[in-house]
């Protein structure tokens, strides 16, 4: 069943400049076999990344199997979808799952505000643990270094996923340097619930960008100082499913 979960996002950073903000909004958990119709609502492959002529559920089976792995049975999608016309998901999570039930792939879906997109296929343990390297350019404040940490359990009742970027310190070894977390409970997106989220949090993913570019005007203000994107960076955003 389709479902909605309320959120409560928190963005810290904690390497070079103190800083950090909250912001609520709604996710969706999707069945990407089975997307719901609402009006004003779609999820369409063309917002996420590969080929946007095919489904999201066929890009995402592409990438997939260009990791050698074989097509789930059923993949479970945790996204905002394309509401009034835009949608900007800074990440998207897939748990992919085999024909007897158990989990067999969780995939992480990172875009950036230049319309970057890469997946990022985790390893994870029975708590929903992974560790991968960071090869892709996401805040401008950050070069394309050091390892992520996240935490993405299934999700059921609740929700609580967090990345962690872990960068090379002064001292030797890794610091953490950013940490994002969404903690959230589950609800069915019944037609009450869903107009309920609207009204709530109207126009959700362009307060989502929003937010992300007031607070790195605010970062720059503050003389965080800028990392620019090489060609490699603006490469590596362009999708690796186009080249595969």
């Amino acid at each position: 069943m389709t479902s909605l979960y309320d959120v409560l996002v928190e963005h810290r950073r904690s390497q070079t400049l103190q800083d950090a903000f909250t912001h609520r909004m709604y996710l969706w958990l999707v069945d990407l076999d089975d997307l719901p119709s609402y009006p004003g609502v779609s999820f369409r492959g063309a917002d996420h990344l590969g080929d946007p002529d095919r489904s999201i559920r066929e890009n995402l089976d592409a990438f997939l199997a260009a990791q050698g792995r074989e097509r789930p049975a059923r993949v479970l999608m945790l996204a905002h979808p394309r509401t009034f016309g835009y949608v900007f998901n800074p990440i998207s999570l897939y748990w992919a799952y085999a024909a007897t039930g158990e989990l067999s792939a969780v995939v992480a879906e990172v875009h950036n505000t230049y319309g970057g997109r890469h997946h990022y296929l985790l390893d994870v343990d029975g708590a929903g643990r992974a560790r991968v390297d960071k090869d892709f350019y996401v805040s401008p404040f950050f070069p394309v270094d050091g390892e992520y940490r996240m935490k993405v359990p299934e999700p059921g009742g609740t929700l609580a996923a967090t990345v962690v970027l872990r960068r090379s310190a002064p001292e030797g070894g890794l610091a953490t340097a950013f940490v994002a977390t969404m903690r959230g409970t589950r609800r069915p997106a019944t037609r009450r619930a869903v107009l309920r989220a609207v009204l709530r949090h109207p126009f959700v993913t362009h307060r989502v960008s929003l937010a992300i570019r007031r607070r790195g005007i605010a970062l720059y203000l503050r003389g965080l100082p800028v990392v620019t994107r090489t060609a490699a960076d603006v490469d590596r955003g362009l999708g690796q499913l186009e080249r595969v």
